[in-house]
């Protein structure tokens, strides 16, 4: 758990989905942050409502990593359906939990685990005399052993059942009872043999546990969403259901009850794709959130917000594919697909965040970006950044002004004798547009998904088609320098690493993993595409440039070798992680390390061989 003084405790809980598991997970979790120690929790759930094998992982570190760990130090098994299989992820020398009624773990399970047998079942049975709420609390019943064992104070288990309770205060009473439960029966007939212990830090002051969805939803409020459109999809649901729930506290007129903002749960993912494209060419600042299978459905729409010039944001929480695939774990297989989404050609602006801050602030600036570029603007988040709990800093209130880009108001087309909607008029791609409505004649016009010209009009000339798509790829260019730059880490290696999203915060350890074994690497963390100028001048800067993919395929590495051509593509290697699994530092360390270890081997024995001479 601790090396020179450092804390680095990795609990995985096995319990059964439907069982009230999140809520004793979500309390443990709170309960360290309130001890000022950094958490990092992943939950891995199944797609069925109830009744199958779910698992969390909670990870506490003093250095303050937010990637989680494979292996446990100490394994709480409430699962007799997967208990043989759940020792696997046990360290040598780990604590085991387990319900009494199990039976002692096999003889070959680990190499010397503590064992605490706790009577779970028959615990909750003679202290919640509710058989439906006996169900729910006895996972409770496993935050009070795990408390006494690691030394958890009943001051900080308040303070998180007193948050994850707020809105349920009858309920705070009983959880109370069940956590007092485990305790007293670990004091009263367990004896603790481990080493497991945690003590106070202060590396949370002033910090949030949030989710990406959550903050996704209030960077759409505040970016000035008007109009949701949206139908219920894993992972993105939550997303929704967080603007609707912040909509009715903040975009309600509280003088005459009026909505400011409209939220439609549509018939499918495709009428809500037309309903954005209608908001968003009526002068609405319009969303909607969905997952892979989503963004299939919304294909032909997204082609004539392209070719229309029809501003929208799309947000996709990716999940794992193809088809229903593992609707409930997590990949980052959609970035080929959203990039390129549509027949024929098309490329979009997609933005990537990679931290629950940056779901903030990625969401206002989409807004911003699909009317300054008439266009749709894809965000591509992930399960385990949309659905789980991150440490982070307050989110800052927007200091600036919507960008509502070129729009011509009744002064403007007072002067003018002609207006012309598809005809760039500043060499910047980005045609001038009106919001119907506007007083003045020439404010209305027509939206064509068919061949037009720069005046709107039908046409099936082949040179009028080639000038308007040239300016579309010209609109693009305009907007690869406003949307999120890459962030450079370092510098000096001959070596770099190149992710995206929810990637980063594995890449960050393993990169210190690395630099303690003696391989130095650069990092570039890519925010946005098209990609900035900045991303060819650091590949062309390197020997080699591992580029980190949540996919089988090395979906961003395919897109970086068009991008950049074939003078910088044979830098590139790619690193890819696809089992649905949120991705670990070791996951990286153990593709990279192997391929980099004649480079180091070389750069030990120079000196050496400066000796020698």
């Amino acid at each position: 758990m601790a090396k020179h003084g450092a804390l680095d405790l990795n609990l995985v809980a096995s319990t059964v989905n439907g069982s009230g598991s999140q809520s004793a997970n979500l309390v443990l979790t709170r309960a360290i942050f309130a001890m000022g120690i950094p958490v990092a929790p992943k939950n891995l759930f199944p797609s069925n409502i109830e009744g199958l094998p779910t698992w969390f992982y909670l990870r506490a570190t003093s250095a303050g990593y937010r990637a989680g760990r494979r292996r446990a130090d100490l394994l709480v098994a409430l699962d007799r359906a997967t208990f043989a299989a759940d020792l696997a992820r046990l360290e040598p020398g780990g604590v085991l939990v387990f319900e009494e009624a199990f039976g002692p773990p096999p003889s070959g399970a680990g190499s010397g685990p503590h064992l605490y047998p706790v009577p779970f079942a028959r615990l909750a049975k003679a202290s919640i005399p509710d058989a439906d709420l006996r169900k729910y609390l006895t996972n409770i019943i496993y935050v009070g052993v795990v408390a006494e064992i690691l030394g958890i104070p009943d001051a900080a288990l308040e303070e998180a059942l007193l948050h994850q309770f707020k809105s349920k205060p009858k309920a705070l009473a009983a959880n109370r009872e069940a956590i007092t439960t485990g305790r007293e029966y670990f004091r009263s007939n367990l004896t603790k043999t481990d080493s497991l212990q945690l003590a106070a830090l202060d590396q949370t002051e002033g910090q949030l546990l949030l989710e990406g969805n959550q903050t996704a939803a209030l960077g759409a409020i505040m970016g000035g969403c008007t109009v949701l459109a949206w139908y219920p999809i894993t992972p993105s649901s939550s997303l929704a259901e967080h603007v609707i729930g912040l909509a009715d506290r903040y975009r309600v007129d509280h003088e005459t009850g009026e909505r400011r903002i409209a939220t439609i749960q549509a018939e499918d993912e495709l009428a809500a794709a037309g309903m954005v494209l209608g908001a968003g060419w009526a002068g609405a600042r319009a969303m909607t959130t969905t997952s892979g299978p989503g963004i299939s459905l919304m294909a032909e729409f997204i082609g004539l917000g392209y070719y229309a010039e029809i501003p929208g944001v799309f947000v996709d929480v990716q999940r794992v594919g193809p088809s229903t695939g593992l609707p409930t774990r997590t990949m980052q297989g959609d970035i080929l697909f959203a990039y390129t989404l549509s027949h024929g050609d098309t490329r979009h602006p997609v933005l990537l965040p990679g931290s629950v801050l940056e779901c903030y602030q990625f969401m206002q600036q989409a807004f911003d970006l699909a009317e300054q570029l008439q266009t749709p603007i894809f965000v591509l988040s992930d399960l385990d950044l949309g659905m789980n709990l991150w440490m982070t800093e307050p989110l800052p209130y927007p200091e600036y002004d919507f960008d509502r880009g070129k729009v011509l108001h009744k002064e403007q087309l007072d002067q003018m004798t002609r207006f012309e909607r598809y005809r760039d008029v500043d060499g910047d791609g980005v045609p001038w547009r009106t919001l119907p409505g506007t007083e003045h004649p020439l404010a209305a016009y027509f939206t064509r998904g068919s061949g037009h010209d720069e005046a709107a009009r039908y046409t099936e000339s082949d040179e009028t088609y080639t000038r308007v798509m040239d300016r579309l790829a010209r609109k693009l260019e305009t907007g690869r320098e406003r949307l999120p730059a890459p962030i450079v880490q370092g510098g000096s290696a001959d070596v770099g690493i190149l992710a995206y999203g929810s990637s980063h915060h594995a890449v960050v350890e393993a990169i210190d993993i690395l630099a303690a074994r003696g391989l130095a690497i650069d990092y570039l963390r890519l925010r946005a595409l098209p990609v900035a100028s900045q991303v060819a001048d650091f590949v062309s800067a390197h020997e080699r440039v591992y580029v980190v993919d949540q996919n089988r395929d090395g979906q961003m590495q395919q897109i970086l070798q068009i991008e950049l051509g074939p003078d910088l593509a044979h830098r590139l290697r790619s690193v890819r992680h696809y089992d649905g699994m949120p991705l670990f530092a070791a996951d990286l360390v153990d593709q990279i390390e192997p391929a980099e270890e004649p480079a180091v081997a070389e750069a030990r024995a120079l000196p050496l061989a400066a000796g020698a001479r």
